[in-house]
């Protein structure tokens, strides 16, 4: 962060303050272990704890000011009615002090490595900053834009949500030059509804974008691609399915766990080898391949980005394990990803008498739908081709229920240390083996007892 003044962030989030002394300020905190001497305290309230009561502690460790809802007795404040909202509120005050491409990235999947993928393309060419992690709440996005400094040209922001009103909320405060939106699945479907909430929840990302910010869209999506006749601004579309995308993939082969794609755009066409396999993944690059051409990056430099990328420990990630070959894909889930991990496992050719095994957890935050995606996954045509399916968990059972119907080999248990067992049973050298399931149901637990923590 940058050095601000101390009165100018009391202007930027509306508080009233008695402190006479302005001096500068580089570091805003939300929490007491992260304090430096200097820095303004955020005091935050949540579910299991409220930073009004660490305010004395701050200032011991070397807090200056704090921003609060109420006075602290004897320690300066800046009194606001919501500190998130004043979070908010001065990193959208700050991130206004830059000139810089900053790139809004949501959907119900894929948010991540696409950040990932556009982050590495613009980094060809600008001094990038990005979303760390999955710090794409109101927390964690005012954090990630007061990180910019004046050596950035760029910032690729993620934005995720829960509910109506929170893309809005995120979008006003970082001001997207031009946007992504990955897909519209079922996540969050619990609170939103249906597919259609979905939609309008993510297109609240155009609220903090100007009229003439051009928004990047996934032409496959069935909801998505009407939007390129529908609103009234520039949308850039990429597709595999669709021929009619901006930016399509075409002559599709896999060679040695990598893909190799020709993107047609513009009447030109550029070959793009990309470090992993999947639909999804090549989807991704296309958004990240067409970010970086509206953003002044050179063909060959998005090439040679999109050639380093890596995948995250716990997503979809391939390594070998002794003899064993596994995916790591259990950060999170939901139908489309669930589908796209399994279309992942099918597709890995290792040798010809390997076989394919499912371990697959729970979807959760489905709602009252949850019943039912389950039982979608377990009808997928993928799953023919699956030589042992594993469930765990108490919605699973449901995957595993209609998997049966298939005639496909299933074993469902809801015990973490029977799914161990089971697993070190069956086995074999040459196994490929997908773990796959929501975080919550903490798969890479069973992967270290099975093969070793990292």
């Amino acid at each position: 962060m940058e050095k601000i003044l101390l009165s100018d962030i009391a202007k930027a989030v509306g508080g009233t303050t008695s402190i006479d002394k302005d001096i500068d300020i580089d570091t805003i905190c939300t929490d007491t272990r992260q304090i430096t001497d200097g820095c303004v305290f955020l005091a935050i309230r949540g579910d299991r704890f409220d930073g009004h009561d660490f305010v004395g502690y701050a200032f011991e460790k070397g807090a200056v000011a704090a921003i609060t809802e109420k006075q602290v007795e004897n320690y300066p404040c800046i009194i606001v009615n919501d500190t998130r909202k004043a979070f908010l509120e001065l990193s959208k005050y700050y991130r206004e002090l830059f000139n810089l491409i900053l790139v809004g990235v949501t959907g119900s999947v894929g948010k991540t490595t696409t950040k990932e993928m556009i982050a590495l393309v613009l980094s060809e060419k600008y001094k990038t900053l990005k979303t760390k992690g999955n710090l794409n709440n109101e927390i964690g996005l005012p954090k990630t834009l007061l990180d910019i400094n004046k050596e950035h040209r760029a910032a690729v922001i993620e934005m995720g949500m829960s509910g109506f009103g929170e893309i809005e909320r995120l979008s006003n405060a970082a001001l997207p030059t031009i946007s992504v939106i990955t897909n519209i699945g079922f996540s969050h479907i619990e609170s939103l509804k249906t597919q259609e909430g979905i939609l309008k929840a993510k297109l609240e990302i155009l609220s903090g974008m100007r009229e003439d910010a051009p928004l990047v869209i996934n032409a496959d999506d069935k909801f998505l691609s009407p939007l390129k006749e529908t609103l009234a601004r520039t949308v850039f579309t990429y597709g595999i399915e669709n021929k009619t995308a901006d930016y399509l993939a075409e002559n599709i082969h896999e060679v040695n766990s990598s893909t190799v794609f020709t993107v047609k755009y513009q009447d030109k066409l550029a070959e793009v080898i990309l470090p992993c396999i999947g639909k999804h993944n090549i989807l991704n690059a296309l958004s990240a391949f067409c970010i970086g051409i509206n953003s002044g990056v050179t063909e060959t430099e998005i090439i040679n980005a999109l050639k380093k990328y890596k995948p995250d420990e716990l997503r979809q990630n391939i390594v070998k394990k002794g003899e064993q070959t596994i995916i790591i894909d259990c950060y999170n889930a939901s139908p489309d990803s669930m589908k796209a991990s399994l279309s992942v496992l099918l597709q890995i050719k290792i040798n010809c008498g390997e076989r394919k095994i499912a371990v697959l957890g729970d979807m959760l935050e489905l709602g009252e739908m949850s019943r039912q995606l389950h039982e979608n996954i377990g009808r997928l045509p993928e799953m023919s081709s699956v030589d042992m399916l594993f469930t765990y968990g108490n919605e699973s059972e449901y995957i595993s229920n209609k998997a049966k119907e298939l005639g496909i080999r299933v074993k469902h248990t809801s015990d973490k240390n029977r799914l161990i067992n089971e697993l070190k049973a069956y086995l074999k050298p040459e196994d490929v083996v997908l773990f796959k399931g929501s975080r919550g149901m903490h798969l890479e637990e069973v992967i270290d007892e099975l093969y070793g923590v990292n």
